[in-house]
């Protein structure tokens, strides 16, 4: 893979604005940047067109920002908030129908280890709550079952938050939302006790309030994926719009999050962290 994919043709490159000449001029690949970085380098295109404040466009650029090898990740997502983030981001990105991600990402996983023997190629499902532990949740398991060796990220915002606030599977028990005027009435589906005992290796919960720990879990995730098995990571990030607060209250409401049902928490099997041990000695 390379940087070839967001270069524009001459002819039209004039025409592009100054943010999408910085995803190619300035972009983290080959660099060996991190979220300590984010400031230094362009990992997206601010102007995009998600609600103010969005918790998933923060989760997805510190995502983008915490990839190992962002020249050699394929990012697979799918229909939902988190696309609008994704199709301006600096790395290579395929869309898919929705929920069918992981399934997508399984058959070009193993492409590109029959492609490129010699070199690892990252593949990551970057979705919304909605394509993993509701329309997805089939192919997410089934990809965990059969060992998959790709990372799964999910940005938890608790809603259908493109379609009008519907409540999915992830929305909190009594939850009131747009279209749930009288509370949720079954509690939030346990994708990360799901994930421990479905064949993932290493697994953390995290919140976008803290940065430096959420890019800290993706770099983890990534290189544990690419040599032990599969790997996922569930990262809230709620929704002003659909949750009715202040776009200046994400961070704060996040925050809270991490002191009670969003409390951090991590696992790993004994070869993971073998392989995270050694990879800090290196």
């Amino acid at each position: 893979m390379s940087k070839r994919i967001i270069t524009p043709t001459p002819a039209l490159a004039e025409y592009l604005p100054q943010q999408y000449k910085d995803l190619v001029e300035n972009g983290p690949h080959g660099r060996g940047l991190g979220v300590r970085d984010l400031g230094s380098f362009k990992e997206i295109v601010e102007e995009h067109p998600h609600c103010a404040g969005c918790g998933v466009s923060l989760g997805v650029r510190l995502v983008a920002a915490a990839l190992p090898a962002p020249e050699d990740t394929l990012i697979v997502g799918t229909p939902g908030c988190s696309f609008f983030a994704l199709s301006q981001t600096a790395v290579n990105y395929s869309n898919t129908a929705f929920g069918n991600q992981n399934a997508v990402a399984s058959g070009l996983k193993r492409m590109l280890q029959i492609r490129y023997p010699d070199r690892p190629k990252d593949v990551v499902v970057l979705v919304g709550d909605g394509g993993i532990a509701d329309i997805g949740l089939d192919m997410t398991l089934h990809s965990w079952f059969r060992r998959e060796k790709i990372t799964t990220i999910m940005v938890d915002n608790e809603v259908y938050g493109n379609t009008g606030g519907q409540e999915s599977g992830m929305s909190a028990e009594g939850k009131v939302l747009p279209m749930a005027p009288r509370g949720k009435n079954f509690p939030k589906i346990p994708v990360f006790d799901l994930a421990k005992s479905s064949g993932c290796v290493y697994g953390a919960r995290v919140t976008v309030a803290n940065p430096v720990r959420l890019g800290q879990v993706v770099e983890k995730a990534i290189l544990v994926a690419r040599e032990v098995g599969p790997t996922y990571v569930q990262i809230y990030t709620p929704c002003p719009t659909n949750m009715r607060f202040s776009p200046a209250e994400t961070i704060d409401v996040a925050r809270a999050a991490q002191k009670g049902t969003y409390a951090f928490e991590e696992f790993m099997s004994e070869e993971a962290e073998a392989l995270i041990a050694k990879s800090r000695r290196e």
